[in-house]
């Protein structure tokens, strides 16, 4: 899913100033007909009705736009339940559907105690309760909505991936990653040289072999989970539940900014059950004889393409038998 896309959420003085204005306009544009006892009846069902069904509307397409939890790839899930108050966020959602319910029920007897009263005064007095306890419900779920919009903008960070055959390109900030991806997927993803231009996981795809494979810039961190930022607990997560093959780039020049001694750490922190390939990145900047004193094997970037090939194949099999 594309988070991306997701629209800010109103808060709930927006949603009642729009239906609001939108009752006085309708209430405006319309030509009554009958004596006075039904015109008035006619004009303050109308706006009663207008309201509804403005904020129905509204508030409808708000929920819409919103991911629904039935649909998502655990993948998201997990990452919902990481990175955001996974039991408010699904409580803020419920309250969307219970506020319909109650307008829709407002509205329904309001409208009956319209018709049924014979006096101007008591009809105004009526539309007037009536607007009083919609907005009562629209602030009653007003927490909601702000938590909505809250999570709207952590969940534009999440990256969008499919569950399929996936690469992970990890390794500190600076060290080439996007650089790798960009050459691997010939996608465009931003380059600077400078730390932390990753500011969240980008994603590209390659045909390998007539087989169509998913590339994730993952920012890597030496951190403590409970220290990590919200992407790096992304990356986290990808590498654990999504990655098939980690390409981890090696910056042995140390111009990215970390030591040789750092990323050896790092590269250390990597589960053993992981099929780990190492490149060199900015091998234009190193010298021969301390590339040839680099103790891990490494593999260029045609290397790279036929190990992913080789390792797909290989799981392929295994699945099938």
């Amino acid at each position: 899913m594309n988070f991306q896309s997701i629209p800010p959420i109103e808060q709930s003085n927006a949603y009642l100033d729009f239906a609001f204005r939108r009752a006085r306009e309708r209430g405006i544009e319309k030509d009554f007909k009958g004596n006075w006892l039904q015109k008035i009846r006619q004009k303050e069902c109308l706006k009663i009705d207008t309201i509804t069904g403005t904020l129905i509307a509204r508030l409808d397409k708000t929920l819409q736009t919103l991911p629904g939890l039935r649909d998502l790839a655990p993948f998201y899930i997990k990452l919902m339940i990481l990175t955001i108050d996974y039991p408010l966020y699904k409580q803020s959602c419920a309250s969307i559907p219970w506020a319909i319910k109650k307008i829709r029920f407002l509205q329904k007897d309001y409208i009956q105690k319209v018709n049924q009263l014979t006096e101007n005064n008591r009809i105004k007095h009526v539309s007037t309760e009536f607007y009083g306890r919609i907005s009562s419900v629209l602030k009653q779920i007003n927490n909601n909505l702000k938590y909505l919009e809250e999570s709207r903008r952590i969940m534009k960070t999440y990256p969008d991936i499919k569950e399929m055959f996936t690469v992970c390109i990890y390794g500190f900030p600076n060290v080439g990653k996007t650089t790798l991806l960009n050459k691997l997927t010939g996608t465009t993803a931003k380059v600077a040289p400078y730390a932390f231009t990753t500011l969240t996981i980008n994603s590209g795809h390659m045909k390998l072999a007539g087989e169509t494979i998913q590339v994730l810039d993952v920012p890597g961190t030496l951190a403590r989970k409970e220290k990590m930022n919200l992407i790096e607990l992304q990356a986290d997560l990808v590498l654990k539940e999504l990655a098939n093959v980690i390409i981890y780039v090696f910056d042995i020049s140390e111009y990215g900014g970390y030591s040789i001694k750092k990323q050896e750490q790092l590269l250390q922190n990597l589960k053993k059950d992981r099929k780990v390939l190492v490149y060199i990145s900015k091998v234009d900047l190193v010298e021969p004889s301390i590339l040839e004193e680099f103790k891990h094997k490494h593999y260029s970037f045609e290397e790279i393409r036929e190990e992913i090939i080789i390792f797909k194949n290989q799981e392929k099999i295994i699945l099938e038998e």
